[in-house]
């Protein structure tokens, strides 16, 4: 039988039930429609998220000291300090695939100015902490290296701590107090916003790390060092050189444990995408049940239409139909049900996709690839779930057919 005959059939056969064939098409316009804003919204997340963490920095490495946690107890404290002067020198000098290194101290307290005051958190920095971090002084200049080499009581800070403690001032040149330490403002930072991690990315007060080990601290370790790959496909030839270089500096031996941990935000965001990848294959394992169904509500409305149109079957072979032609008459049919239920699907998803990212400001991207597995699945749905009814409706025999009442 010609495709075109098929296809006229099957269209008129479906149009003579049309709310029951609609009903049938739900589970996979759902299922398709559930699909695509799933993996809209993973796909979104993770390129959100890879987005926020690049935005600290994409190429940034960062080295703390300390082991960590081995078996569940806390490393010595000693080890807590096993950054120091020469460890930076020893990276800024010796490493070919790092630049923009800075060290960095930080301690949280009140900072004040006049009578208001607002808890943050000052960081003591080198100059080329800006760059690591991809940071920029909107108002005002940065400390120089000269003011690191003098300890000088200069800061700039984040628009949080100027919105606390400067409302409707301009805070340059003015002087604020951190734990009772006073600092000159000269400099005050683009705004960032959040990170990944929720964090205010703008209430922070940046000073020389000098100052800040000897007038807040009193310490001389650094608490950890911050540098920046020459590029991301670096990163990876980066953490390792630092590495070599800091055991070399420390005198371990190969059967002894680094006393430091070397980190880059590549390998945060792949952490992170892996997560979300995960995330993304459970949603799209929940929201292909309605698939299921969907599939499984063919098959069922396949057998009905079987058992409606027993004597037309039997008809149609009396009159020289083959079985094949009766197979692929009832396949034909399963497969438009499935195709049109997921041309639905397709254009609601995308619907879905764009109110959720309108009305809920989810990070959401639509891929091809969703689209295109969508209508791969129906097409595979319509052919699994209507062959079988199809294959019964083929078996029945001529004379059986045409007595069935």
């Amino acid at each position: 039988m010609k495709i075109s005959n098929l296809l006229k059939i099957a269209f008129k056969a479906l149009t003579l039930n049309k709310m029951r064939a609609f009903l049938t098409m739900l589970g996979i316009i759902i299922g398709v429609a559930s699909v695509i804003a799933m993996l809209a919204i993973g796909e979104g997340s993770k390129e959100s998220i890879k987005s926020q963490i690049s935005s600290m920095g994409s190429n940034m490495i960062t080295i703390r000291p300390g082991a960590g946690m081995q078996g569940g107890v806390r490393q010595d404290p000693s080890t807590m300090q096993s950054l120091t002067m020469a460890d930076l020198a020893s990276i800024k000098k010796e490493s070919k695939y790092t630049e923009n290194t800075s060290p960095l101290v930080n301690s949280s307290g009140q900072s004040i100015n006049g009578a208001k005051n607002w808890p943050t958190t000052i960081y003591g920095v080198a100059p080329e902490y800006l760059k690591v971090r991809v940071l920029d002084v909107k108002d005002g200049i940065m400390f120089t290296d000269d003011d690191v080499k003098s300890s000088a009581k200069v800061a700039v800070i984040g628009q949080t701590v100027v919105d606390n403690l400067f409302k409707d001032e301009n805070p340059i040149g003015k002087t604020i107090r951190f734990n009772s330490i006073p600092f000159k403002v000269i400099g005050v930072l683009g705004e960032k916003g959040e990170n990944t991690f929720g964090q205010d990315q703008d209430d922070v007060i940046l000073a020389p790390y000098t100052a800040v080990q000897k007038r807040i601290l009193a310490v001389t370790y650094l608490q950890s060092i911050v540098t920046s790959s020459t590029s991301e496909a670096d990163a990876d030839k980066a953490v390792a050189e630092m590495t070599k270089i800091l055991r070399a500096n420390h005198k371990l031996t190969d059967v002894q444990e680094d006393d430091f941990n070397v980190f880059s935000q590549q390998e945060l965001i792949t952490m992170f995408s892996s997560t979300s990848e995960m995330l993304t294959v459970l949603l799209v394992a929940i929201a292909s049940i309605s698939l299921l169904i969907g599939g499984i509500g063919i098959m069922n409305i396949m057998y009905v239409s079987v058992k409606e149109r027993t004597r037309e079957i039997g008809l149609r072979m009396a009159v020289g139909g083959r079985g094949n032609d009766i197979l692929l008459q009832f396949l034909t049919e399963a497969i438009i049900i499935s195709i049109t239920g997921g041309i639905i699907g397709v254009a609601l998803g995308l619907g879905s996709t764009l109110g959720i990212s309108f009305f809920l400001g989810w990070p959401v991207s639509v891929t091809m690839f969703s689209i295109v597995i969508s209508f791969a699945v129906c097409a595979v749905t319509g052919i699994f779930f209507g062959w079988y009814p199809a294959q019964k409706a083929a078996a029945l025999d001529p004379i059986t057919a045409l007595r069935y009442e």
